[in-house]
């Protein structure tokens, strides 16, 4: 009797569990498509979008019961439910389809359509709803990813998008330019000159480290055993050897180096360490592109002399892992791709409203909770899943983090390779992740009673009522700049990080503490913030807490001789000119030695020029132009290329013509892609030469809403950083300094054809092998029809295109294009490298 009762007492407490986990509907039965409609939606900047949701199972999609949520770049505009299903704002770049009391459910094998309104424009599939899962009432913390979301072709007719004739005509204004006019290495050298001779590297080759080089010697013995299979001996006074490469000290500025190639030796000279590696990377540039794809007993380089030195000091690449992660493998690769063109300066994003990344000792609820994305939603555990992070935390690339051993061994690896980390910190704004990691941590020590702990690092005003909405519309992710615990916080972190860079050995000048887009309204009704204004009299509005919060973070980075960087708007005051707000230069700031990251240069957008209004105002300045350097921003306007698109499309050829002391008279075109006139700088400042002097260089920026892989990452930054490492480290080019456009044209075309010739014959075929290959983006070809006949092209040469005409996707082993082919509709149109990898498939007519 007892164990019957026992039994049932089980039963009775199990079957509320059962009940729980019975599903209600096989949530792989419901098919989604997603579309675009149009872009002109009521004649507004609107987008109408349509979800066709169809019940492909046998039982009937419930009426109520569930909700759906999905992650989308396109902002939602509240709206009257359609079929009964309505799209709502969460928070940041998650959205609801939940049903309404009108919703009818969908029978087996039926559909129901239903549309909503985004805001702004969609151009290509990045504006495509993900990472979609619906989560049943009956289980509210768990959710069921649908994999059965499609795109299908945009509907639109208001735009226009690159069409294969647009690339045809661009490709053919390109020439291969002759062989002896192409600079040997790139970035292009101040000098070079070639010899006659070679030199050949084999298992007789030593390397004489004839100066403090140690590093410097054994990252090229490893290069030399990669080629050849053999590492070389390493000597600092004599060898005995046939042939020798020779790593000399001499007296030249920081990072030159004169590189001089004869039959029977390779000498390097430089006055430090980075000078000798830069020299080792020109070295490895002259060597055959082949001799990378496996090694050979002999490699043989051809003679020559190069002299070199860096036009700027600053040539970075910044990297945000604070949106969606990469693995440190990965990281490591980026950092051999920046030696590898000289590049010095990895900014490192690794902090943002959507992830933490970097494992901090003394605050472990950073990586517990900020570094993981997925359900629910609540903060507690993990944080929404953002940019298609769907429901589960701890899968890649939404979740992920740096252990301290693992960021140290970034930091050796980066300095060994002569590219100095900046960290950057994120505040006080896209500061959501720090916020609500450290509310989770003030919940546990509050539920074990210790206030005292609970409230130590806390960055939120918990009765804050200010309404705000950030650039990635997030409504709470400012950190509450009054509270005396957000500057405890910052000390931490920051020791944490010298603590670690410290231990690697890794030098570290300054920190970056974010700054960017604090949105208007922040911290208006925060009664901490208000208190605090009303007893400092220093401080006479909200604005003001801008230039108290810097103050104080600049001496807490000052006190541990550190100098402060940040965005923009660290050197910008808010204002009202004409009843707008309005950003102007604040000079009070000028002298503090903050140094400046400056992206806002976007024609149209009223700050062409900002860039050299803060560098003439005395602001130290990194160039990160959006309009030329966003590496993320879609290659162009196409619904098949991935990317954003807000500040412009970007492909090789921004980066290339971007002229860092005056970049107006280059500046084709708008955001939009429209050409842009010379009237639109009339009354817009120009550089001064007191102002050139404290351009400090040049940045690529890859940001990561969009990147899903480590392949992602490089199609986008691949092959835009050449044109980038161009720019940062080659001398001025002369064509830059023509004052008539005819001229100025003229020597640009020369140049771009040049460098194209080098990136498409050595650069790319390169990188198929060099480091096991990198996923560069393959250009499409271009096409013509003409006269019956379809003609193709490409970009720059280095590719083979192939083609099939039964309308199937062409493969390395299809037809070899070499001459015009007849007309079919059937025709397709492909690029492939050396290592048979293909680019996209392109017709003449493609369906959109």
């Amino acid at each position: 009797m007892k164990t019957t009762l026992f039994f049932s007492l089980c039963l009775l407490a199990v079957m509320p569990l059962l009940a729980q986990q019975k599903k209600i509907f096989a949530e792989n039965d419901l098919h989604i498509q997603w579309q675009l409609v149009t872009n002109n939606f009521e004649e507004k900047n609107l987008a109408q979008n349509q979800f066709v949701l169809s019940n492909k199972g046998k039982k009937k999609f419930p009426a109520a019961g569930w909700v759906i949520y999905f992650a989308s770049s396109r902002n939602s505009v509240p709206a009257a439910a359609v079929e009964g299903l309505a799209v709502t704002h969460v928070n940041g770049d998650v959205f609801r389809l939940a049903p309404t009391a009108d919703f009818k459910g969908i029978d087996a094998g039926r559909s129901v359509t239903m549309w909503y309104v985004t805001e702004g424009a969609t151009f290509n599939k990045a504006g495509m709803p993900n990472g979609m899962y619906i989560v049943w009432d009956q289980q509210p913390d768990k959710g069921y990813a649908l994999q059965h979301l499609t795109r299908a072709p945009f509907l639109d007719k208001t735009e226009t998008y690159r069409t294969a004739t647009d690339t045809y005509n661009r490709n053919a204004a390109f020439t291969e330019a002759p062989a002896e006019s192409v600079a040997p290495v790139l970035p292009t050298p101040v000098f070079w000159q070639k010899n006659a001779g070679s030199f050949t590297v084999d298992g007789e080759v030593a390397i004489l480290n004839g100066g403090n080089f140690e590093r410097e010697a054994r990252l090229l013995a490893a290069d030399i055993k990669t080629l050849t299979g053999k590492e070389p001996a390493i000597a600092k006074a004599f060898v005995m050897a046939t042939r020798v490469i020779a790593l000399e000290q001499a007296a030249m500025a920081p990072e030159a180096y004169e590189l001089d190639i004869t039959d029977k030796q390779v000498v390097i000279r430089a006055a430090d360490a980075a000078g000798i590696f830069y020299g080792i990377q020109s070295l490895k540039a002259l060597v055959p592109v082949k001799a990378w794809q496996q090694p050979a007993a002999a490699i043989t380089i051809p003679a020559y002399t190069i002299k070199d030195t860096p036009r700027f000091g600053y040539r970075g690449l910044m990297v945000d892992i604070g949106r969606n992660f990469q693995t440190k493998e990965e990281l490591m690769r980026i950092i051999d791709l920046m030696a590898l063109y000289k590049l010095n300066t990895l900014h490192f994003h690794f902090s943002e409203d959507e992830g933490w990344r970097v494992q901090m000792p003394s605050l472990p609820e950073l990586t517990e909770i900020g570094s993981r994305r997925g359900h629910p939603m609540d903060d507690k555990k993990n944080l929404p899943p953002s940019y298609g992070a769907g429901p589960t935390p701890g899968l890649l690339p939404a979740s992920g983090y740096y252990t301290k051993d693992e960021f140290i061994d970034i930091l050796r690896y980066a300095t060994a390779r002569h590219v100095n980390v900046i960290p950057e910190v994120e505040t006080p704004g896209h500061a959501r992740a720090a916020v609500k990691s450290m509310e989770a941590r003030y919940e546990k020590y509050k539920a074990l009673g210790n206030m005292e702990e609970a409230e130590r690092f806390r960055l939120a005003d918990p009765d804050d009522k200010s309404v705000y909405s950030s650039a990635q519309a997030w409504t709470d992710n400012v950190m509450c700049v009054a509270r005396p615990s957000v500057y405890r916080f910052v000390e931490t972190v920051v020791d944490d990080i010298i603590a670690m860079y410290t231990e690697a050995g890794a030098p570290l000048a300054t920190i970056h503490m974010g700054g960017d887009e604090v949105p208007d309204g922040a911290w208006e009704k925060s009664p901490i913030c208000q208190a605090f204004l009303a007893k400092n009299e220093q401080y006479t509005e909200t604005n003001d807490l801008w230039y108290y919060y810097y103050a104080r973070v600049a001496k807490i980075l000052a006190d541990r001789k550190l100098a402060l960087s940040g965005w923009e708007e660290v050197g910008m005051r808010k204002t009202q000119l004409h009843g707008r707000k309005k950003l102007i230069v604040n000079p009070r700031l000028a002298n503090e030695g903050f140094r400046l990251y400056v992206w806002n240069n976007m024609v149209g957008w009223g700050n062409e020029d900002l860039p050299y209004r803060l560098a003439n105002a005395g602001y130290k300045v990194v160039l990160a132009p959006v309009s030329n350097n966003y590496f993320d921003m879609s290659y162009y306007k196409d619904p098949e290329e991935p990317g954003y698109y807000w500040g412009g499309f970007v492909d090789i050829d921004k980066p290339f013509y971007f002229t860092p002391f005056d970049y107006f008279k280059n500046t084709s075109e708008d955001a939009a892609g429209n050409p842009v006139k010379p009237s639109a700088f009339i009354g817009k400042d120009h550089l001064t030469d007191f102002g050139k002097s404290n351009i400090l260089g040049l940045q690529g920026l890859i940001w990561a809403e969009t990147l899903r892989s480590a392949g992602d990452l490089e199609y986008m930054i691949l092959p835009k950083l050449l044109g980038m490492a161009e720019r940062a480290w080659a001398k001025d080019p002369e064509w830059a300094q023509e004052t008539d456009k005819n001229r100025l044209d003229a020597g640009y075309a020369i140049a771009w054809n040049q460098f194209l010739t080098a990136v498409g014959n050595r650069e790319l075929p390169k990188l198929n092998w060099y480091n096991k290959g990198y996923a560069y983006r393959i250009p499409v070809p271009g096409l013509k029809m003409e006269n019956g006949q379809v003609y193709a092209n490409m970009q720059m040469p280095g590719f083979e295109i192939r083609y099939t005409s039964d309308g199937t996707e062409p493969s390395v082993s299809s037809k070899l294009y070499a001459s015009p082919v007849p007309y079919t509709e059937k025709l397709r149109f492909r690029a492939f490298t050396a290592a048979g990898r293909g680019s996209r498939t392109i017709s003449v007519n493609p369906v959109r």
